[in-house]
C-alpha cells in the first residue's frame, strides 16, 4: 500500500464510524477524493489485496483488520524510555478482550460504588457469560432481582455475598438469591469526551 493508500483507508474507515456501511462505488469517489471509478476500484482492489476490505456480494465490506489499530512498542508509566523502531503489530480491541464474541456482553457502569477497583462511572465492563466464577471475582450479578457490579466474596458461613470497591457502600447479602450472570474481564474507559 502506498502513502496515499493510508490517507484514503483513513477516509474510508471515518465514513463507517459515522455511516456503518460503504456507499456505492460511483459515491466512493467522493468519500475518498478521487475523480474516477476506475481509480476507485483500483483503490479497492489494492485494499482487498492487503486485507483491509473483502469482496462481498459485488460490495465491499470491512474486515478484521480494517478496525484494527496499531499496538505500539509498550510505554513506561515511570521512567521514559527510547521509542521502538520495529514495525507495530495490529490488534482490535477485541482480539484482546474478548475470548468467544458469544458468551461476552459490554455493560456501561453508573454509580461510584467499585471505584477503588478502577470501575468508574461511564466506564464498560467486559463481562464473559458462563465462566466459572470463585470469591475475590469481580462479577455482574443479580442480587434480589437488581443487577450490580461488585466483587464476588464468601462469608464465613459459607454465604456468596457481593461487595463494593468504595468505604461508602454496604456489602449485599442477597435476601432471596443471588446469580452471577458473569465475570468482568476488562474495563475499556474513555479518557477524553
Amino acid at each position: 500500500m502506498t502513502e496515499h493508500d493510508e490517507k484514503y483507508l483513513a477516509k474510508l474507515r471515518t465514513h463507517w464510524k459515522r455511516h456503518a456501511a460503504f456507499p456505492s462505488m460511483a459515491k466512493l469517489c467522493d468519500t475518498v477524493g478521487l475523480s474516477s471509478t476506475s481509480s476507485v476500484f483500483a483503490l479497492v482492489g489494492r485494499l482487498v489485496e492487503a486485507g483491509y476490505l473483502a469482496r462481498v456480494d459485488s460490495r465491499i465490506a470491512p474486515t478484521r483488520k480494517f478496525f484494527a489499530r496499531p499496538l505500539l512498542s509498550p510505554v513506561r508509566a515511570g521512567q521514559p524510555q527510547p521509542a521502538s523502531q520495529e514495525e507495530p503489530e495490529v490488534l482490535t480491541i477485541d482480539d484482546y478482550l474478548i475470548d468467544d464474541p458469544n458468551r461476552t456482553s459490554l455493560h456501561k457502569v453508573r454509580g461510584d460504588s467499585m471505584k477503588d477497583a478502577g470501575i468508574l462511572e461511564g466506564d464498560l465492563v467486559v463481562v464473559e457469560h458462563h465462566t466459572p466464577t470463585k470469591p475475590g471475582d469481580i462479577v455482574v450479578a443479580w442480587a434480589d432481582n437488581e443487577l450490580t457490579v461488585k466483587t464476588l466474596l464468601l462469608d464465613p458461613q459459607g454465604r456468596y455475598y457481593l461487595q463494593p470497591a468504595n468505604s461508602a457502600y454496604q456489602p449485599i447479602f442477597p435476601a432471596t438469591s443471588l446469580e452471577v450472570m458473569g465475570v468482568v474481564i476488562g474495563v475499556v474507559r474513555k479518557t477524553r469526551r
